[in-house]
């Protein structure tokens, strides 16, 4: 009876150990993740907007990302008052910082898109003849197909044949980095999106490439 007594508590005393063991883990995990979010925040803001314009993708898109990771620890633990502050506080500094970015981006443009090259008017950067499409990933991928065809809607009684063609080489660029994303798990929400994008995308592009071209051919008759 005493053998049993002991090794009841000895299972209970482990079991004790094991989740605390657990909690305090999740616990240093959420607050490694919101120190990570806070400290690159805190080395962003510090650069001039005009720098950071020129790179402003990657480093929204790392943002998002670190905030994501922050946020998905601190829902994996109880006490996450003081954290949640502590993230929201940094997510704020950040959005004004964004805003003002933005702005430059704007007053950098100027009025004249059509002095601006059509990969930056559709992803926000200068894509190479590379067709370097690794800044995407699994969180900002949905977000790079929405402003893409996005765009490509609104703009599309502007475009050139030959605009149309640089469209379709950007496109096809992006759609092999999601092959890629797929991998690197990507979500199937985000992904059933993509697809109704794409969907939408390809009659567009298809339509309007041959308007595009059969303007070309009557002025070039004319």
């Amino acid at each position: 009876m005493i053998m049993k007594a002991i090794k009841l508590f000895a299972a209970l005393t482990i079991f004790v150990f094991v989740a605390t063991s657990c909690k305090n883990e999740s616990e240093s995990k959420a607050e490694k993740s919101v120190d990570q979010y806070v400290t690159y925040i805190d080395s962003v803001i510090k650069i001039e907007p005009e720098i950071a314009a020129e790179d402003w993708v990657d480093i929204e898109a790392s943002a998002e990302f670190k905030k994501s990771e922050a946020q998905e620890s601190l829902d994996a633990i109880d006490d996450r008052e003081l954290l949640e502050t502590k993230l929201e506080s940094s997510s704020k500094k950040f959005d004004v910082y964004k805003e003002g970015v933005e702005s430059k981006m704007e007053i950098a443009e100027g009025n004249s898109s059509s002095e601006v090259p059509l990969s930056k008017r559709l992803f926000g950067i200068v894509i190479g003849k590379d067709l370097n499409f690794n800044w995407v990933n699994k969180d900002n991928i949905l977000t790079v197909y929405q402003n893409f065809v996005n765009t490509v809607s609104s703009n599309k009684k502007q475009y050139s044949r030959e605009d149309w063609d640089e469209i379709k080489l950007l496109y096809e660029a992006l759609d092999t980095r999601k092959n890629t994303v797929e991998k690197e798990g990507l979500s199937t929400k985000d992904n059933l999106k993509i697809a109704a994008l794409k969907t939408e995308f390809g009659p567009m592009f298809k339509l309007n490439r041959m308007s595009a071209k059969s303007e070309e051919n009557a002025e070039a008759k004319s």
